[in-house]
């Protein structure tokens, strides 16, 4: 008997439509493997990458609100796997639904009626909340053994925690229990959680530098071998700045290029050539590749 599958409306962003395609990919073959298919939303435009911080800046919340909006039209669930979008399309949808004023401005811009009735999940918390740990660690058939794996969560995954928080925001485990499931060996380690530089990418590299190359230090200090990402923005940074510290060598890749190595598919649809250090030496080295 074929395997009815759960389907989730997907946004998938532009970064992950261009320079992260390895995300997007290993990302939807291993949902198909787990029992859940990412339906991309037919249209859809970027999220805005940002967050407005000030209130009055409505304008600002147009993007993302076009998103949510057109995904409501299509199911009561949206599921994304960039940290970034996962924070704008969340926190845009809370003050939608929670104030009637800005709900009406915002759906006059965009002339829709949309109401922030939209559940809107990280992939991690489809894995966890509608597949189940247990049933991905049941699926999977090329276990992590013997890797010691940093999962680097940063700040967009957590904060503000009354609008996005998808775990503890001082003490997260959901990366870690995920880990655990592929057959890796977690590592936490001091800077799991703090910001690896974010935008500040585009006009202070010097900082981005420093960040980021203290979270793969802090990483690497605890033991970590590999350090597992859910945010081309990070992994860009963390991947740039790994010359900073003694840390050099650690491969960087994304969480569902774990996914999809734990879940048995063909190295070579992975895409780890596209990440900047090649994790094949410590694949073999494990006896994983």
């Amino acid at each position: 008997m074929n395997q009815v599958l759960m389907k989730i409306p997907y946004y998938p962003g532009c970064t992950l439509n261009t320079v992260a395609k390895q995300f997007d990919s290993s990302a939807r073959d291993s949902a198909l493997a787990v029992g859940f298919e990412m339906a991309e939303l037919k249209q859809w435009n970027c999220c805005g990458a940002t967050f407005p911080l000030a209130p009055d800046n409505l304008m600002g919340l147009t993007a993302p609100a076009k998103v949510l909006s057109g995904a409501r039209k299509v199911g009561d669930t949206l599921t994304t796997l960039c940290s970034v979008c996962y924070n704008v399309l969340k926190r845009t949808n809370s003050v939608i639904r929670e104030s009637k004023e800005k709900r009406g401005v915002v759906n006059g811009f965009i002339e829709e009626e949309y109401d922030g009735s939209l559940s809107v999940l990280h992939y991690l918390e489809v894995l966890r909340d509608r597949v189940g740990f247990d049933k991905v660690k049941g699926a999977v058939k090329r276990p992590l053994k013997g890797i010691k794996a940093g999962a680097y969560y940063g700040c967009m995954l957590l904060r503000p925690f009354e609008d996005v928080g998808i775990d503890n925001a001082e003490r997260p485990t959901i990366f870690e229990d995920l880990l655990k499931a592929l057959g890796a060996e977690p590592v936490e380690f001091p800077n799991r959680i703090e910001c690896c530089g974010a935008h500040l990418a585009m006009n202070d590299e010097e900082v981005v530098t420093r960040l980021s190359g203290a979270v793969i230090d802090s990483a690497a200090g605890m033991g970590a071998e590999l350090v597992v990402t859910s945010c081309p923005l990070c992994q860009y940074n963390l991947e740039k700045s790994r010359g900073a510290g003694s840390s050099n060598g650690v491969p960087v890749i994304y969480f569902t290029q774990a996914l999809g190595l734990a879940l048995g598919q063909d190295i070579e649809t992975l895409g780890f050539e596209k990440n900047a250090t090649d994790v094949m030496p410590l694949l073999k080295k494990k006896g994983i590749a």
